[in-house]
């Protein structure tokens, strides 16, 4: 996806609905470097596992969409069961990204079969600047 218009905003897919994995991999580059706001939602959602096993999901960013960075921008909490679960992922600061992905790992112990299986998806979603405004007055407030 490109933002070619500077008031569309980011509302879509890192990784798509009902996505099946068994073994780590990457999800497909988005393009943010028009996007009028560079801080982002994003939503893990499980939806089906297996018991005895955990992923592990990080946000890496890269500045042409083939490099990426040997650390992440940011990363999910492990998870170990179905949810939801949100991360917040502020790039205004790094104006040399202008590509991110979604990286996972899985990993799987005791009895039964050896292999992970999760069916999750990552939503990415351009937070609008009214919106970290009002936060940042409310959180003074307080």
């Amino acid at each position: 996806m490109i933002c070619y218009n500077p008031f569309a905003m980011i509302d879509t897919f890192l990784i798509t609905s009902k996505t099946v994995v068994t073994a780590k991999g990457d999800g497909p580059a988005l393009d943010v470097c028009d996007c009028s706001n560079r801080v982002f939602l994003m939503t893990l959602a499980i939806s089906k596992i297996i018991e005895q096993e955990s992923l592990d999901v990080s946000i890496y960013g890269s500045a042409d969409g083939t490099a990426w960075d040997a650390k992440p921008l940011a990363a999910f909490r492990q998870e170990f069961y179905c949810g939801e679960f949100p991360l917040l992922l502020d790039l205004t600061a790094r104006a040399e990204v202008k590509f991110v992905r979604a990286h996972w790992e899985v990993a799987r112990w005791g009895r039964g079969s050896e292999t992970p299986m999760f069916e999750f998806c990552v939503t990415i979603k351009e937070v609008p600047a009214n919106v970290l405004k009002e936060a940042a007055a409310e959180a003074k407030g307080n």
